[in-house]
């Protein structure tokens, strides 16, 4: 059962805290070390909104409980893409509904495979999203024909396999680390002689298998001239003309170490690190290394498990930072906790509120960059597409949604003329099914509560606030202090 829904207090919180406060001197710092140019519009506009996110003077919704008359102010939320740990939660949320409940059929088993590309090259390609795209080409491509030579051993021409890759540009040490996610239906889909189409599983992948993807796909981009990339040749770097700052930061990201300040150069501190420890090479089955690229292939979801299938739906889609990984320190510094030790035994890493800045500046993505792509049957024109994606949806339509009344600022999408279902799941809806929360529960009398009206006017909100004697403070960065440079 649904635990009641309690309202986050933004201000509380450490990434919060450390974006107020800092941001101002943070940004001064990068001006003069740039002669003013600083950092793109697009990245500053994100911690900008981060910051106006759940605060009620921006603007709220308006919910009452039908039968207790209890009401509850609900505030805007920012959409933000990568700073936000909330409105993270809330798209991780809401992509992994719509792909286990109206895309991934229900009765085809999943496989996925990471790829990660070498280091000289995630730094071109997380701000060349041309670059990006052609890299994942390459990869999707080298899975086509391993599933459909695959199929033809057994005798099935023209088999199509279908793909979802989520584009991820972080690392579990808040660290530049572009890497794609792709879930692949494991096996093939051929249209039989009556007309109907089939869906054939295919053998599980050897560590030959693996080893075969991965060369190819690193041959194909040496003959593209992209495998040998190397950071930092300022004559041929788009991104350092953009933005030298953006590019400092994101090459100092990738490496794992600070751009700015007195610790420039160096990476965090370790807790639990043994400097002692041991490296010990473990076979990993599933898994594969060539010429700086690494592939993992072990991850594999049976036909018909849908919850665990949305559970890694979830991490595909999941925010770079997580508000419960962050700790303030006693000495004003920022603990952050990783989501598996290392191998040296670290479990935490130790960032000034400044440098965990740098590190979340190149996290931010270009404006209107689709970094969630589809591939083979599932691609948005491919012939099979409908009828593929129907078993998806015959399974998701048998799963009755809790009451659904969202604020009017959650984001909403035509519903397509054969279903009156919307294409986005209710705000409702999201936060039982991810977070185990019911939103719409009265904590007095666990009755339904609905959205009365939403408030956008600054003079109505401030009256409405200072009648209820609730803050009116419109929160924002705290001025630079003196002589920050």
């Amino acid at each position: 059962m649904a635990g009641v829904y309690v309202p986050r207090s933004p201000a509380s919180g450490v990434l919060y805290g450390v974006v107020r406060t800092h941001l101002a001197d943070f940004l001064a710092t990068v001006d003069a070390r740039t002669d003013g140019s600083g950092l793109p519009p697009f990245v500053t506009a994100e911690f900008r909104k981060f910051l106006r996110c759940g605060v009620l003077a921006h603007g709220f919704a308006r919910v009452r409980c039908g039968d207790c008359a209890f009401e509850r102010l609900v505030p805007f939320s920012c959409k933000g893409r990568a700073i936000c740990p909330s409105c993270g939660g809330r798209r991780m949320a809401e992509r992994a509904a719509h792909l286990v409940d109206h895309v991934l059929p229900a009765d085809v088993p999943v496989r996925q495979w990471v790829l990660s590309v070498p280091h000289r090259l995630r730094y071109r390609l997380a701000y060349d999203h041309r670059l990006c795209r052609t890299v994942l080409y390459v990869f999707v491509r080298a899975l086509r024909s391993a599933y459909r030579r695959q199929a033809r051993r057994y005798g099935l021409a023209g088999g199509e396999t279908g793909m979802v890759t989520s584009v991820q540009r972080f690392g579990g040490a808040v660290n530049v680390h572009l890497h794609f996610h792709t879930l692949v239906l494991d096996g093939v889909f051929v249209r039989e002689p009556d007309g109907t189409l089939r869906f054939h599983p295919t053998a599980p992948p050897t560590d030959d298998d693996v080893r075969r993807v991965v060369a190819r796909v690193r041959r194909r981009l040496e003959r593209l001239g992209l495998a040998g990339a190397t950071i930092g040749d300022e004559d041929a770097d788009p991104l350092a003309e953009e933005s030298a700052a953006l590019a400092s930061l994101s090459r100092a990201a990738i490496l794992g170490r600070a751009a700015l300040g007195q610790r420039a150069g160096r990476g965090p501190e370790r807790v639990g690190a043994d400097p002692d420890a041991p490296w010990v090479e473990r076979h990993v089955p599933l898994h594969a290394h060539d010429g700086g690229f690494d592939l993992h292939a072990a991850v594999h979801i049976e036909a018909g498990d849908r919850e665990r299938l949305e559970r890694l739906c979830q991490y595909l889609c999941r925010p770079p930072l997580g508000q419960g990984r962050l700790e303030r320190l006693r000495d004003g510094r920022i603990g952050v906790s990783l989501q598996r030790p290392w191998a040296d035994g670290t479990t935490h890493l130790v960032f000034t509120p400044i440098e965990l800045l740098q590190r979340l500046v190149p996290l931010v993505p270009r404006p209107r960059i689709n970094l969630l792509l589809y591939h083979g049957v599932l691609a948005p024109n491919a012939p099979w597409r409908r009828e593929v994606v129907a078993r998806a949806e015959s399974e998701a339509s048998a799963v009755e949604p809790c009451p659904r009344s969202p604020p009017a600022d959650e984001e909403r999408a035509e519903a397509k003329p054969d279903r009156a279902r919307p294409k986005y799941r209710a705000w409702a809806d999201l936060m039982r099914r991810a977070f185990e929360a019911d939103v719409l529960s009265c904590p007095r009398c666990g009755g339904r509560m609905t959205v009365l009206a939403t408030i956008e006017d600054p003079a109505v909100i401030q009256r409405i606030l200072t009648h209820l004697g609730l803050s009116v403070e419109a929160g924002g960065a705290l001025p630079a202090t003196r002589g920050s440079p």
